[in-house]
């Protein structure tokens, strides 16, 4: 696809945390995926030559890490697929349309060497078809300005309540995408139906930490299926499959 449409008041809502480089990093990894219409390189430094940003890796990783999804073949984004997906759909229709048209017409013979030319502009143009960018995977954009991420409160409350944890001692780019990532789902969540602020998910995340607390198998009390010990920690917690077995209760149990 060589034009998509740009929201902006969209992709300010979602953006408005990153830093320059990172917003720089997420608008040419966007512009690549579309351009490319597959998954961003999993090799980092090949992905960073790609956009031409090979001293700024870091920045990559953060916004990956948030706004894609990590897969055997490359890096999706599922809303970016969808659109993809859909715009080539609309393309196909439309080179049928104009195959019927051929069909339908008495001097089809004469008309067809000119219509192709057409369908086959018209197909291309139809594939780049305005498209508007949805930053969450399929979930709807939320019109309330959602609370930027408190790395240091959610952090804190992470050493409070789960004193047994690994402590975090380096909060690099991984992490920190991590846990963005999962802020805003969990504020998106509370915002549907209330104005929030950052008590209010500090307050989840309290919650959810003293709910990890409650689980042997997390905390390193029991052995793991293997017999091997177990213990949970911050980075492990956020990543996205973990972390929604966490909230389904998926390691409490009999644990």
């Amino acid at each position: 696809m060589h034009y998509y449409q740009f929201n902006i008041g969209d992709y300010k809502s979602h953006t408005e945390h990153l830093s320059e480089m990172e917003d720089l990093a997420y608008r040419r990894l966007l512009d690549w995926y579309y351009l490319h219409e597959k998954p961003i390189p999993l090799d980092s430094k090949e992905t960073a030559r790609q956009i031409r940003m090979r001293s700024h890796n870091d920045c990559i990783a953060v916004v990956l890490q948030e706004y894609f999804e990590h897969t055997e073949d490359g890096w999706i984004h599922h809303r970016a697929n969808a659109e993809i997906f859909k715009a080539g759909d609309k393309s196909q229709k439309a080179s049928a349309s104009a195959k019927i048209r051929w069909h339908k017409n008495s001097d089809a013979d004469a008309l067809q060497s000119q219509s192709e030319s057409n369908a086959t502009q018209n197909t291309e143009h139809i594939t780049q078809n305005t498209i508007d960018i949805y930053l969450s995977d399929d979930k709807p954009e939320s019109s309330k300005k959602l609370p930027d991420c408190e790395h240091k409160g959610v952090i804190e409350l992470y050493h409070q309540w789960l004193p047994t944890l690994r402590k975090v001692e380096v909060w690099n780019a991984t992490r920190q995408g991590y846990l963005r990532q999962r802020w805003r789902e969990v504020a998106e969540e509370l915002a549907q139906d209330k104005q929030i602020e950052t008590a209010h998910v500090l307050n989840w995340w309290g919650e959810f930490f003293q709910h990890i607390g409650k689980s042997k198998f997390l905390t390193g009390k029991v052995n793991s299926k293997d017999g091997r010990a177990f213990t949970a920690d911050l980075e492990w917690i956020l990543k996205p499959s973990n972390f929604a077995k966490i909230v389904e209760g998926k390691y409490h149990g009999n644990h």
